[in-house]
């Protein structure tokens, strides 16, 4: 069983998720010995729960498909969005994010999604991200013909970097406390925002500039997970960094040294897993195939890699009446990220009001990766009329990586009024401030989102 504690990272709020070997003997210890003198002369309710394939579009894992190719036929909880630093900021300093959100953050089929994105300033065969008033600045370019043709700046003109770390600053001013973003991926450099210029490698942007970038992206962005396509330049440096893989599974782990998982190894990331996303993009158009004769090696590419996400082009868009096509897309969508399964509960009948609510919880994270965000873990009281009455716990579910978990977590009790009350739990979404995420386990589903327990009392 392997546990997972929490620490800083520099001195900010970024959660550390790292293997707790020397000292993860003592948590259990700890937990076990307040379980036994919880239990001692105490009447308690004790409860054990069958797992339950939950939906597929539970928050921050699973698809994150276009908006914009059409009707999207799988359940997905996040949409994926490219935008042009050109249309982003058409005149420096002056910034059309409100533009962009009322045009595609508003566009139906993202309608209570949460965003992912990237910017990009050369998307071959589309016209030019490069801002106009950069250019005029003096910034060169140079034409190329591949991939449908494009445009590349020079990366490392003392103008290109300036303007990128205040654009990349704008961009954390505007969405790094927006709830609704869930995962940002560095872009800015190379096609597609992809970090490479092949086959002109020569004009790719040397490790100053990607060192601006990375380091402009983690200090605009201390509350956001961050994603790189490759462990290149700088940022095959940071530990908390996430990657995505936009060639998934075909490159994934294909047996050649260029690999995704490969690259990672070699520059020492292939664990940054355990405590940023691991997402990407599946070979475009090649749906069905890696999805029907090809899905144990994309269930493979899956686990060994720890893929909490797969879009923009993914099954989720792609029409097949199927049944082995949709039950391979939910049993691979179960299994990336999370899946968290509550087996064991345990808490008092009877709480003295102002006494501590306490909870233990066993289970285990089913899927390959944490929960990467500090959700707030709440406790619901029910009572006879409906009424629902919350307190905070608490509980870091990032803490629960894959594997078996035992937690006891606390929750005050001081406002909660004397009464018989139903016991829930809700992972709370700081996006609508509801219950959102949801445990694989057979419990009652509250009608505001809670997940029912059992009775319990509180008395003056």
């Amino acid at each position: 069983m392997l546990l997972y504690g929490l620490e800083q990272v520099n001195g900010s709020n970024l959660p550390l998720l790292a293997p707790l070997r020397f000292f993860r003997i003592l948590p259990l210890l700890g937990v076990s010995a307040l379980c036994c003198n919880f239990l001692v002369g105490q009447d308690v309710v004790t409860g054990v729960l069958s797992p339950k394939a939950i939906a597929s579009d539970q928050p921050l894992k699973g698809w994150a498909p276009y908006t914009t190719t059409g009707k999207i036929y799988q359940p997905y909880s996040m949409v994926f969005f490219y935008a042009s630093w050109k249309e982003l900021e058409p005149v420096e300093g002056q910034f059309e994010f409100e533009k962009w959100e009322k045009e595609a953050w508003a566009h139906p089929r993202a309608e209570g999604k949460h965003v992912i994105f990237r910017i990009y300033m050369d998307y071959p065969n589309k016209e030019s991200g490069i801002p106009t008033w950069l250019l005029e600045k003096g910034v060169e370019t140079q034409k190329y013909s591949q991939h449908g043709g494009g445009i590349t700046p020079n990366y490392n003109h003392p103008e290109m970097r300036r303007s990128l770390a205040k654009f990349i600053a704008a961009l954390g001013d505007r969405y790094n406390q927006n709830p609704r973003v869930a995962f940002i991926q560095l872009g800015l450099l190379g096609h597609w925002g992809e970090w490479h210029t092949y086959p002109q490698t020569e004009r790719f942007a040397d490790r100053t500039t990607t060192k601006i970038v990375v380091e402009a992206y983690r200090k605009a962005f201390p509350d956001k997970m961050l994603m790189a396509r490759y462990p290149r330049g700088y940022a095959a440096i940071p530990e908390w960094l996430g990657f995505h893989d936009d060639m998934f599974p075909a490159d994934t782990q294909n047996g050649e040294d260029w690999s995704f998982l490969n690259r990672l190894k070699a520059s020492g990331q292939d664990e940054n897993w355990k405590v940023a996303p691991i997402g990407g993009e599946m070979e475009t158009f090649q749906a069905q195939k890696w999805m029907l004769s090809q899905y144990e090696n994309t269930l493979k590419a899956l686990l060994d890699g720890h893929f909490t996400w797969v879009g923009p082009y993914c099954p989720a868009i792609v029409e097949t009446p199927g049944k082995r096509y949709l039950d391979h897309c939910k049993a691979l969508v179960q299994r990336m990220g999370y899946d968290f399964h509550i087996r064991t509960y345990q808490h008092k009948k009877i709480i003295k009001q102002g006494e501590p609510l306490q909870l233990i919880l066993t289970g285990s994270n089913e899927g390959v990766a944490p929960f990467y965000y500090d959700w707030p873990v709440r406790l619901a009281l029910i009572d006879a009329h409906g009424e629902v009455v919350t307190t905070d716990t608490d509980l870091d579910i990032r803490r629960w990586g894959p594997g078996e978990f035992k937690t006891l977590l606390t929750a005050p009790s001081h406002n909660l009024s004397p009464g018989l009350y139903r016991l829930g739990i809700g992972v709370i979404d700081p996006w609508t401030n509801k219950p959102r995420l949801q445990f694989s386990s057979k419990m009652e589903l509250h009608e505001a989102g809670w997940q029912i327990f059992s009775n319990l009392e509180i008395i003056k």
